[in-house]
């Protein structure tokens, strides 16, 4: 059976994927890993990360998949006897000069896609030095991905949905020539997202054609109010390959898995959740498997730059147009409590909410709730909608926390 492995940049985000499903989780440790941006780990919370996945009998992956000069493999490398005391499962590694030390502390060495893995002849020399599992190449397309795989002798993992970056395997130094702040040592300000004007000196010898296969232009360039041309060419789609899982699970691959440590808890949660039953509703019946167009919907009202499947089947062409979700999550109230007999949420809310309105509610212990409210009381008496500055009593079939956030979900096309 394939892991489904998914992002956790803090605790309710890890408790949201775990939630809905994930088999194992990966998360990055302060001044180690390639989110920077995202709120890491500490060392002294590694214990309470093991502890939560195992409640679930999931697995946990540490990544540490940075460039690391010397004084920092130094350090790294004296601690790796407390992060294997804190019952981590495993470390996902951008450097192999520490596969062996990983593995003498009892931790799965796990290469990161920074390796850019792209041969069978790369796994073997991994496998003879200890790692037992590679993240290969997100440039390969999935007939080479089967391929090695099958003459692997260690674990290969895959990316099958989230953010592509416009360089080979995140390689890039955009980031720091414009802001000084290095992709590499995971800090990447991402300017490739940005809205870039293109300007071009016109001569008479000058034809501007479409060379590729496709038919369509392959990117998009968009002319001014003031004559100039905006373009996000250096802004890939986001990879979803929801509609390919058989041909994924087919391809032997150990794992499955989501891109998003720095994005949010309901990311977290939905894209999960979806792939989830995706794998689970193939594995269980694959003679009458059938994609849900549901899940693509849900996975649109979630932040997404558009779909494409990277290098999986063709070469990537088309770039994102728009970066934007189809909700927009307001911040409304928090939980005041949770009354487990009734299944009701006494909320404090600071803003209108009505029968009918898509909530949110997120913490630690909660994880990530999405519910359509269709009942709500005030002091006992059923309201059909309630003015900011109240106290709410809403059904939840979810438990729900004290304390927890609450969101409203609002479509952009009601703005």
């Amino acid at each position: 059976m394939v892991e489904l492995l998914a992002p956790a940049g803090n605790f309710i985000s890890l408790r949201a994927v775990l939630e809905n499903g994930a088999d194992a989780v990966y998360f990055g440790l302060d001044d180690y890993n390639m989110r920077a941006n995202a709120k890491n780990f500490s060392l002294d919370v590694l214990s309470k990360i093991s502890s939560i996945a195992q409640d679930y009998g999931a697995k946990t992956y540490l990544c540490t998949n940075t460039i690391l000069k010397e004084d920092k493999i130094l350090e790294l490398d004296s601690n790796l006897d407390k992060i294997s005391e804190s019952e981590i499962d495993g470390l996902i590694l951008s450097d192999i000069g520490l596969i062996e030390n990983t593995v003498a502390n009892g931790l799965e060495a796990h290469v990161s896609v920074q390796e850019n893995i792209t041969n069978s002849y790369a796994l073997r020399t991994l496998h003879k030095l200890g790692a037992k599992r590679a993240i290969l190449s997100r440039e390969l397309s999935l007939d080479e991905i089967t391929e090695i795989t099958k003459k692997s002798p260690i674990e290969t993992e895959i990316f099958i949905h989230g953010a592509m970056c416009m360089a080979i395997s995140g390689r890039c130094f955009l980031s720091y020539g414009l802001y000084g702040r290095s992709a590499n040592c995971g800090d990447c300000l991402q300017p490739c997202r940005k809205n870039w004007t293109l300007t071009f000196e016109e001569s008479q010898n000058d034809a501007v054609s479409n060379t590729s296969e496709v038919a369509e232009e392959s990117f998009i360039i968009s002319q001014s109010f003031d004559d100039s041309y905006r373009t996000n060419f250096f802004s890939p789609k986001d990879m979803c390959l929801i509609e390919h899982i058989p041909e994924l699970i087919k391809s032997g691959v150990s794992s499955f898995k989501i891109e998003g440590r720095a994005r949010s808890p309901d990311y977290g949660a939905m894209v999960t959740g979806i792939y989830r039953q995706a794998i689970d509703s193939y594995e269980s019946n694959p003679l009458e498997y059938e994609v849900n167009p549901q899940w693509m919907e849900e996975l649109k009202s979630v932040f997404i730059r558009g779909c494409d499947t990277g290098f999986y089947f063709n070469t990537p062409f088309e770039t994102s147009e728009t970066n934007q979700s189809k909700f927009i999550k307001k911040d409304i109230g928090q939980v005041v409590n949770y009354y487990n007999k009734v299944k009701v949420a006494e909320l404090r809310v600071w803003d209108d909410l009505k029968i009918g309105d898509k909530i949110m509610i997120q913490g630690e212990t909660t994880g990530s709730v999405t519910h359509i409210i269709d009942s709500m009381q005030i002091d006992g008496v059923d309201v059909e909608n309630v003015s900011k500055n109240f106290n709410v009593g809403v059904l939840m079939p979810t438990k729900v926390r004290k304390n927890d956030f609450v969101y409203k979900l609002i479509e952009r096309s009601q703005q």
